[in-house]
């Protein structure tokens, strides 16, 4: 009777640490997709703030571009309208 009891718990045994081994595994894999994540997360935030500030550089070069060139008009106006004065009196 002794000897089928110490089996059993001989099994019992096996079985708790196989399960705790494979747990253990599934837990450490679980750890590691949600790292994963979280540097693919980290990395995508990234990538869209530099785009997004690469956006905000163009848009104010563009800007910059469209200033200039409408005081460069607004200079050869001016002078016009000071060349036409001129040659009216």
């Amino acid at each position: 009777m002794r000897f089928i009891v110490l089996v059993v718990a001989s099994a019992a045994t096996l079985a708790l640490v196989a399960c705790s081994k494979n747990t253990e595994n599934q837990t450490a894999e679980a750890s590691n997709q949600a790292g994963a994540a979280a540097t693919s997360a980290a990395n995508d935030a990234a990538a869209n703030a530099n785009a997004a500030g690469a956006g905000a550089v163009a848009a104010v070069n563009t800007a910059v571009d469209a200033t200039t060139a409408a005081a460069g008009t607004a200079g050869r106006k001016a002078d016009a309208a000071a060349d036409a004065a001129a040659n009216t009196k």
